[in-house]
């Protein structure tokens, strides 16, 4: 069966300003987050791509513009399925006034009980997205072979539970895996089970270096960083 790599999109005005964009309109790269995107098609220079499934947000279009321009005739398909969680009423709110919310501590505890405000609940972002790649494997299989790679752009909160899932994990436990803007994961899906053969690769460790003064990103409280937070310094 195939194998699906998972890009998360590049660094975003959001990330970097410490807000939940959700399915905020005009949320773009930053300029990091461009610089992370030109220098994908290096990265994946030796991996022969089938084709390429894009969640519909700005972000993950501009991730993947520098690599759709490097490998011209690259199918590329857009599926709202592995679109960005809809946070609901938490969408475009601040990072920091959110912590302060009594659902966050069911959102890093329990979060197969979340029903976001006015949005979904994470259980039915799993869902799609696991539908997403069961049967976009199978489109691979049957289009170009098994065996076949193809890439799809999404992002933090929809990579970690196709981690998860892929892993037998339960959602409750997904909080406990993190992916850097730009990072590749893959899974390889075979008959009997899938292979995480990587998880938030950036092809650089800086992101593993403590910071000097303040809380860490994720790990310094405990807490994950809802909607996969803005990497490496």
């Amino acid at each position: 069966m195939a194998t699906l790599i998972l890009v998360r999109h590049g660094r975003s005005t959001a990330n970097t300003e410490g807000v939940l964009a959700g399915w905020t309109p005009g949320v773009h790269l930053d300029e990091r987050g461009a610089a992370q995107a030109a220098a994908l098609p290096a990265r994946l220079a030796s991996v022969p791509i089938a084709a390429v499934v894009s969640s519909p947000l700005e972000r993950c279009r501009e991730t993947l513009a520098p690599l759709l321009e490097a490998r011209p005739g690259l199918p590329v398909e857009t599926d709202e399925r592995i679109g960005e969680c809809h946070y609901g009423d938490w969408s475009g709110r601040k990072l920091g006034e959110l912590a302060e919310e009594p659902m966050m501590e069911v959102v890093q505890q329990h979060p197969s009980a979340v029903v976001f405000p006015g949005g979904e609940s994470m259980r039915a972002m799993q869902a799609r997205a696991v539908d997403a790649v069961r049967d976009w494997n199978a489109r691979i299989d049957q289009k170009h072979g098994e065996g076949a790679a193809y890439l799809m752009c999404s992002h933090g909160d929809i990579i970690k539970s196709l981690v998860a899932d892929a892993l037998g994990l339960h959602l409750d436990l997904f909080q406990r895996i993190h992916v850097e803007p730009c990072s590749v994961t893959a899974i390889r899906y075979t008959r009997s089970r899938p292979f995480l053969l990587r998880l938030g690769d950036t092809g650089e460790l800086g992101a593993l270096v403590p910071p000097v003064e303040g809380p860490q990103e994720n790990g310094g409280s405990g807490d994950a960083v809802v909607g996969g937070g803005a990497g490496a310094p």
